[in-house]
């Protein structure tokens, strides 16, 4: 049976950011209320290390409570970079990535495409974003081959993004061609630029690295105001997705149902007025009842 992971978006605020969140207090959550994986926010990270943490003890916690580090989340906006410092600035920071994963035992990263081609006058075409996204993941890749990391491309469903649907970073990671490289689907990215489902159901399942459920109003493709604050907890009657549809769709394309995760990840304000506490026993909740509805 799948296993539950928690996504840090759950209880990272998104005008504070991590100033009133704590890693540790999220993991002993997590461990309190059944969570098997965690993706590890990169600020909510940094913060922890700032106060004094080591990844050394962030590791003990992890293993003594069987709490696996599904992935870094996330190394952000690494393509259509137009100076080298530009690009360098990206391999700098994936180097670092690297020793923190490796530290944490880690065997993942997700990476996120960039945002602000619109601000910065690049008009570019899909193709040209393609190209330049393919060239730069083959580089990561070549870096992440000593450890054996993983990078899982996340497509973000905004007009904003310069990978916006399934069916572009499917056909990047193809293009790339590494068994190191692979896709998040996140259900809501997946909804919000209405991305192929015949694409979804013809893929790999074992390229489907991270797979976030959540849920989400039901506003127009692409509108500007289809924010991440439109996210829901799954079983929230305002949602439109179909749930059913994803679980047999990746049951079928061949996500591992046995060993994997469905990994919860939501960033709504009104559910970071929770504490951390209720907020990860709901998540933990949302996600066993989902998986006991979907996904058996």
């Amino acid at each position: 049976m799948l296993k539950m992971g928690f996504n840090e978006g759950c209880t990272w605020d998104g005008n504070r950011g991590c100033a009133d969140q704590s890693l540790m207090a999220d993991l002993k959550a997590c461990a309190k209320y059944g969570f098997k994986g965690i993706d590890i926010r990169f600020d909510c990270l940094d913060k922890y290390l700032a106060e004094g943490g080591t990844l050394e003890e962030l590791n003990a916690f992890m293993k003594a409570n069987d709490i696996v580090p599904l992935s870094y989340n996330a190394l952000c906006f690494f393509n259509m970079k137009q100076t080298a410092e530009e690009k360098q600035a990206v391999m700098d920071e994936l180097d670092d990535i690297i020793k923190k994963c490796a530290a944490l035992d880690c065997h993942m990263v997700v990476v996120v495409p960039s945002c602000d081609l619109n601000e910065k006058g690049i008009e570019a075409t899909r193709q040209e974003i393609r190209d330049d996204a393919v060239a730069v993941l083959k580089e990561m890749v070549k870096k992440c081959e000593p450890t054996g990391l993983k990078l899982s491309l996340e497509f973000c469903g905004a007009p904003s993004m310069s990978i916006n649907t399934f069916d572009d970073a499917y056909e990047i990671v193809k293009l790339v061609d590494s068994p190191l490289m692979g896709v998040t689907l996140d259900q809501y990215h997946f909804n919000g630029m209405r991305s192929d489902w015949s694409k979804l159901e013809k893929a790999d399942g074992d390229k489907i690295f991270v797979w976030h459920l959540n849920d989400t109003e039901d506003v127009p493709a692409g509108a500007g105001y289809n924010t991440d604050a439109k996210r829901l907890w799954p079983s929230d009657p305002r949602g439109c997705l179909d749930h059913k549809r994803f679980a047999d769709t990746l049951k079928a394309i061949g996500y591992d149902f046995e060993n994997g995760f469905i990994t919860m990840e939501v960033f709504r304000p009104d559910y970071y007025e929770m504490t951390t506490d209720e907020n990860i026993k709901t998540a933990a909740a949302e996600t066993a009842k989902h998986i006991q509805r979907y996904c058996k």
